[in-house]
Formats: C-alpha cells, sequence, structure tokens
C-alpha cells in the first residue's frame, strides 16, 4: 500500500514539477492579466469549461494553481482555492453558503473582521445570525434552528486562544445538515486538520504561518473538489483573487513552513512558561500549558500547540501599554505568524471595531496583550519582556 508522504515532503514537493518548457525547478511566476486563444473555438471552450481553462487570472492562473494543490495536500484536502486575503477566504466561504431566509451560527472568539462580517454584514443580507460561546458544543447545539446553514469557528481563536471542540461541533454540523467552516489560521495543518474532524471546509490567511515571512497577503479555502468548485462563481463575482506574485510567495513560504513552524511551537513554549512564573503577569494563556482550561482538548485535537501566547499584566490596561511601549526587539505590530516576534493590544487595535461588550463575552480584556512569538532565540525574546516590565515599574 502507498504511504502518503510525510508533511514535510509534502511542503516541498506537492503542487511543483519542473516546468516543462524550460525544466525551471521553481514555479514560474506568470505574471498576465489574461492568456492567448488558438482561435475563435478554443475561446468558446475555454469560458464554456470556466475553472478548468486559463482565460483572464481572476478566473486562474498556473503561479495560483500551483499554490492551491500544496495548500490542499497540506490540509489533506481534495482541492484548495486561493484568494486575495484571510478576509477575501471568509467572505468567499461565507457569502457562498447563506442567503436571505437563512440561518448562521458563529462563534464569539473569532477574528475580529470574521466576527463583524457575521455581527453587521449578514443582517443587512436578511441572514439571521446566532453568536455563541465558542468553547461551548452545547451553546452551538442550542443555537440549531430548522433553517442553519453554516457554523463557523476558529480554533484557537484570536487572541485569547480559547478552543472549539471539533469533534463536537463536526458532528453537530453533519445531524444539521450544515457546512461547518474551521479557520486554521493560528493552528495550523502541522498542529491540526479540522476536516479530519468533520470541518466541511478549512480557511487560512496565508498571509500568517504558511507564508511566514510577513511579506504577502493572501488567503486560502481547503475541502472536497465538490465544495471548492462550488465557490469559485463567488469568487470571480466578488473579485477577491490573489496576484500570481503572491501566491509564488506563498509557494515558497510553504516550502520551509513545517520546519518554522516546528520552532514557532518550540519557541511560543517556553516563552508562554516563563511569563506564566513572573510576578507582572496576571494570567497567561497558551494551549500548551497545564494551566489552560482547555489543555486535555488542545491535546485531543492539536499535534502542537502553536507559536501565539496572550498574558494580561497585574496593572491592567496601563501596564499593558507600558510594556508595549517598552520593547526594543519585539516589534510592535499587528498581523503574526512572522519570523519576527510581534505585540500588540487587541482592544485598541485588532478588536477596536467590536463593541466593548463583544469583547468582553469573547474573553478580550482591556489589558490583554497578544504575542506572536517569532524564531528569534527565545532568551533573546524573554529579555526584552523582562527589561520592558522592569522598565514600566
Amino acid at each position: 500500500m502507498h504511504t502518503p508522504p510525510n508533511l514535510h515532503t509534502m511542503a516541498i514537493h506537492a503542487g511543483q514539477e519542473p516546468e516543462p518548457g524550460t525544466g525551471a525547478t521553481a514555479t514560474p511566476i506568470y505574471q498576465t492579466a489574461s492568456f492567448a486563444f488558438r482561435d475563435a473555438k478554443h475561446a468558446e471552450d475555454a469560458f464554456a469549461d470556466g475553472r478548468d481553462q486559463y482565460v483572464y487570472t481572476r478566473w486562474g492562473n498556473p503561479t495560483t494553481a500551483a499554490f492551491e494543490q500544496k495548500l490542499a495536500a497540506l490540509e489533506g484536502a481534495e482541492a484548495a482555492l486561493a484568494t486575495a486575503s484571510g478576509m477575501a477566504a471568509v467572505s468567499t466561504a461565507v457569502l457562498s453558503q447563506v442567503k436571505h431566509g437563512d440561518h448562521a451560527i458563529c462563534a464569539r472568539n473569532v477574528y475580529s473582521a470574521s466576527f463583524t462580517l457575521f455581527y453587521r454584514r449578514l443582517p443587512t443580507m436578511g441572514v439571521e445570525v446566532s453568536l455563541v460561546d465558542g468553547t461551548d458544543a452545547a451553546a452551538f447545539a442550542a443555537a440549531v434552528r430548522p433553517n442553519t446553514r453554516l457554523i463557523y469557528a476558529e480554533t484557537p481563536g484570536n487572541p485569547t486562544l480559547q478552543l472549539t471542540d471539533l469533534t463536537a461541533v463536526g458532528e453537530l454540523a453533519h445531524r444539521a445538515g450544515a457546512v461547518l467552516l474551521v479557520d486554521n489560521t493560528f493552528a495550523t495543518p502541522l498542529n491540526q486538520r479540522p476536516l479530519a474532524f468533520g470541518a466541511t471546509a478549512v480557511l487560512h490567511s496565508t498571509t500568517k504561518y504558511l507564508g511566514g515571512h510577513g511579506d504577502l497577503i493572501g488567503g486560502a479555502i481547503a475541502g472536497s473538489h465538490a465544495f471548492v468548485d462550488s465557490l469559485w462563481s463567488t469568487q470571480i463575482e466578488l473579485g477577491g483573487t490573489p496576484s500570481p506574485f503572491n501566491a509564488f510567495l506563498g509557494l515558497r513560504g510553504m516550502q520551509t513552513f513545517p520546519l518554522r513552524m516546528e520552532r514557532h511551537n518550540r519557541n511560543a513554549q517556553l516563552v508562554a512558561e516563563a511569563l506564566e512564573a513572573t510576578p507582572e503577569v496576571a494570567w497567561v494563556a497558551y494551549p500548551g500549558l497545564p494551566s489552560h482550561p482547555q489543555h486535555e482538548l488542545a491535546a485531543r485535537q492539536m499535534t502542537g500547540f502553536g507559536g501565539m501566547v496572550c498574558f494580561e499584566l497585574a496593572g491592567g490596561l496601563d501596564a499593558g501599554r507600558k510594556l508595549i511601549d517598552g520593547v526594543q526587539l519585539c516589534t510592535r505590530a499587528v498581523s503574526l505568524g512572522d519570523v519576527k516576534t510581534l505585540l500588540c493590544h487587541p482592544a485598541s487595535s485588532t478588536h477596536f471595531h467590536v463593541p466593548e461588550s463583544a469583547r468582553r463575552e469573547a474573553g478580550i480584556t482591556d489589558g490583554l496583550v497578544r504575542l506572536s512569538v517569532g524564531l528569534e532565540d527565545p532568551e533573546d525574546i524573554l529579555a526584552d519582556l523582562r527589561q520592558a516590565l522592569l522598565r514600566r515599574r
């Protein structure tokens, strides 16, 4: 029996073969807006076939196709669709599944723009939305209605690192006949594969760990051939297609992604353990810590715990601001999954536009600090945080 390649091997080889014309071993950047037809019949056939033919880069591109094949392999999916950003992936996937009169369920502990898509945008389109505690499978079950068409979760959640029980919610979605979309950006396919737990599709901001260098904006959706094909017309109409160059950067990033992610996992564990032992820190959230309320769930559904840590200082909001102002090595910036360690204050940045009451319900306190642990030596990261803590006294 053929054994599927290891994730490290797939990251290098999936979707990429030497270019037939020249033998180039790196996938070329097909930096073109359109593709020439041999004759009028070829043009007619291309438009009839749609996604199976190259017509216009908004419809598809060879560089993008290679990216999609690699991502699908990493997630254990049949197919993938690349998008212009992580939110293009979310909006394309969501808007393709719901219409006026439908009902959707969304966990509260998700990325702010995903939250506002459900909280503000969908209701204006006549879609009923229930916002639930993503840590409570019973809350998802209680929210199901006869017209429920979609369940949306992000685990670990941004920024609180709360988890959703994928097995329980996957079974619930199946019973309800609903699509289950899971944002896997924080975990990545090295640490978690939601499709194996019953998710219909997996979403990514490939800007983050998969790209990994802070130099591209991109997203992707992975699932069955049938599901991914059903998204194509929505993407064409909304226009959220990636540039070939960003697809190339994503391809390059994914080749080293498993190596980088292992280091992110290791560094974040060390930093979280050290912060938990720091008197100035009130609490630390990291799925790899035994103190995490859902550590046992993390151990069941994750093979690694990721590179994100969040914590609150004993002094609350003012203490958090002083810490952020005091760092010298860590970079004060939003985004995550970069080789550099990034530090931000969610209440005043990434989740600024989320209503305060909704932030509180999601566990986002005013003093919460989000740390995307990079690939630097962990002792250097900790030394910078310690000196910043000393300076705030």
